[in-house]
């Protein structure tokens, strides 16, 4: 089996730079971070547009620089900020280089989407240590990364619960014997509903997640199963496993974050709450449990643990996956430009739930494909496929 891109390192005393600081992960870093102020300290906070929460922020944990995205939004920032002395950017080359900057010692990309490509990369090439919760950055580029990480010393520890319980799991065991990943998935709303009724849901069912507080767009995605089809592909690159030994399982309960299947059968998998706190702080302390990180689970409470085959009828998306594995090149880049694209249609009520993939398949027929895309053909094709989706909605 191909080395993992994830590796362990000793905990030290951690300068982040948390990129999308405002958002769910971001808000639970800094949450962290405020609690163990002798092992964290946010020198860094970026956010999209939401000036008025990033300075709220600020003024909290009072980092040494603030960067929105936004550029229009640089001089209300700018007025919030300055007179505290925290020094303030705009722009996404800002936001980038803010990853990179050298008394950040770990970056936290946590940003939702296409966004956070650029910083990881930029992060990569300086050597930092990396909290992944932007399951994006590998999805659109991870071939890219991997050439990257092959001559930096830049580790990616991963964020998102699922590859959080993988890469725990693997901790101790002899990679050689794995035959398969398992990720869950919770089914989403719609997991009882009908192909007929799901064809007639609004942004506002879709946004009732059962189990997990998340934004707007992964929760979206979420009701699609387009989220999966992400983490299947970014499996794939974290930990070097092939198409043919990655699977999804619907788990309702969202207690078991993931799995992985040992060739002799055995099988491990890590249990928690559906909470971010643990796979957050355990990226933080590069694979070094933080103590009280997350409240414990009861298995008592927990009586009956269900796993059901996804439906692949009534959540073509999934099925993008293997698509997207088997032909490589700058496919994945395409389905996430034309995704991002086509939720933020539907979550205006623009087109309807099955138009999603619609949108993403006939974009993928029109988008031309690069077997070997470098940075420049990736960003090409996101704003092509961009283009192209757009002009279906």
């Amino acid at each position: 089996m191909q080395e993992p891109i994830v590796t362990t390192s000793n905990t030290e005393p951690k300068r982040i730079a948390i990129i999308g600081a405002t958002g769910s992960i971001g808000t639970q870093t800094l949450d962290i971070a405020a609690r163990h102020p002798e092992l964290y300290r946010p020198v860094v906070l970026t956010a999209g547009s939401k000036v008025d929460a990033l300075a709220a922020l600020c003024r909290v944990h009072k980092p040494r620089m603030a960067v929105i995205a936004d550029e229009s939004r640089y001089a209300d920032l700018c007025r919030e900020l300055k007179p505290l002395g925290i020094e303030c950017a705009a722009g996404a080359e800002a936001m980038a280089e803010a990853a990179a900057l050298p008394d950040v010692d770990m970056t936290v990309t946590a940003t939702v989407g296409y966004s956070g490509l650029l910083p990881t990369i930029r992060a990569v090439e300086a050597g930092k240590e990396i909290a992944l919760a932007n399951k994006e950055t590998l999805v659109v580029a991870g071939a890219l990364i991997e050439r990257l990480l092959e001559k930096s010393e830049s580790k990616i520890y991963p964020v998102d619960s699922e590859h959080s319980a993988i890469y725990q799991c693997l901790q101790g065991e002899d990679r050689d014997k794995v035959s398969r990943l398992v990720i869950t998935a919770s089914g989403g709303p719609f997991r009882t509903w009908t192909k007929e009724q799901i064809s007639r849901a609004k942004a506002s069912d879709a946004l009732k997640h059962p189990n997990w507080d998340m934004g707007a767009k992964i929760t979206i995605d979420s009701a699609t199963m387009m989220n999966k089809a992400f983490e299947l592909i970014e499996a794939r690159w974290l930990f070097g496993i092939g198409a043919d030994r990655l699977s999804a399982v619907v788990h309702p309960q969202s207690i078991v974050h993931s799995m992985v299947e040992f060739s002799d059968g055995g099988m491990k998998a890590q249990l928690g709450v559906p909470d971010m706190h643990l796979p957050i702080a355990y990226a933080l302390g590069c694979a070094e449990r933080l103590p009280g990180a997350e409240r414990p689970l009861s298995l008592a409470d927990m009586a009956t643990l269900t796993f059901e085959q996804p439906d692949e009828e009534r959540f073509p998306c999934l099925t993008l996956a293997d698509l997207a594995l088997r032909r490589g090149g700058n496919t994945a880049c395409v389905i996430n430009a034309a995704n991002e694209v086509a939720v933020a249609a539907y979550l205006h009520d623009r087109i309807g739930f099955y138009d999603i993939y619609r949108i993403i398949c006939d974009t993928l027929e029109r988008c031309a494909f690069i077997a070997a895309p470098g940075l420049s053909d990736y960003i090409q094709t996101n704003q092509t496929a961009r283009e192209i989706a757009g002009t279906m909605i």
